[in-house]
């Protein structure tokens, strides 16, 4: 089968060199190279670098591109960050991979959303794309669980691993799959922000714990110390840190933190 492929992130190239082992792979669409780091280095995505790797041709833009000439049997959308318009979504039949139980967690950050609001499971959806963010038929639904001591890395892993599974079953005969209209009131996920990762510890253990490993990171201060909380866990219903970064160190282990404190009273958020 004649794919275009469409994503950007890290848990989606597992994915796509699946794809590739199997179909035609005519292009690939990502974002456009982002300043990362300290000195703002202009970076391409994860998708980016493995396209380039494996000498498929790559598109940074899709404005005004016509994709009806290069004859796409189907279009894959995975993670791609992009609204897409009528010149894609006319061009072939578009199917997407969303990690939510649409209509629940539509949008951009579905995963991260289930875990800081400590949900134990997500479908993970194979779906039509039209216009509407997020609102399309679904094909296949698969559900995956989420540990307690998952984080956001660990559940794209497993959503990877499901991903590639759905849509090699649903390639081989797509029609063998009906359409299902969502239903249900759709519940909309935003993006997160640095003010998001500051920890408030007001709030219970459960709901820290959640926040640190749905963000991969909590920032606070601890002892006057500025503070990236890296890892948590919770043991008889209190919060363990378990990793920790202090500001211009190396992230460390809790034992090390604490030893460089050099004794008295641990102060949180002062």
């Amino acid at each position: 089968m004649k794919l275009i492929l469409m994503g950007t992130n890290d848990f989606v190239v597992p994915i796509f060199d699946d794809l590739s082992n199997k179909h035609d792979i005519i292009g690939v669409f990502t974002r456009a190279p982002k300043p990362m780091g300290r000195k703002h280095v202009l970076t391409p995505s994860p998708v980016h670098v493995w396209a380039q790797s494996k000498g498929l041709t790559v598109h940074t833009s899709i404005k005004e591109f016509d994709l009806i000439t290069q004859k796409p049997d189907m279009i894959v959308v995975i993670s791609y960050g992009v609204i897409l318009r009528d010149n894609v979504l006319n061009a072939a039949k578009c199917i997407n991979i969303h990690p939510s139980s649409l209509p629940k967690y539509r949008g951009p950050s579905p995963i991260k959303t289930a875990i800081l609001n400590g949900d134990t499971n997500i479908d993970v959806c194979l779906m039509d794309m039209v216009a509407e963010m997020d609102a399309g038929d679904v094909y296949l639904r698969k559900n995956i669980t989420i540990d307690e001591n998952d984080n956001n890395e660990t559940v794209e892993k497993k959503v990877s691993a499901v991903a590639i599974e759905m849509l090699n079953e649903y390639l081989k005969n797509p029609e063998k799959y009906p359409a299902i209209p969502q239903s249900g009131e759709p519940l909309y996920t935003r993006k997160f922000t640095g003010e998001d990762e500051i920890i408030d510890w007001k709030k219970s253990p459960l709901q820290i714990h959640n926040q640190v490993r749905a963000l991969e990171c909590g920032r606070t201060k601890i002892n006057g110390i500025d503070v990236k909380i890296l890892e948590t866990k919770i043991e008889n219903g209190e919060l363990k840190i378990t990793k920790i970064q202090p500001s211009g160190k190396n992230p460390m282990d809790w034992k090390s933190f604490l030893n460089g404190l050099h004794g008295g009273d641990i102060k949180y958020g002062e």
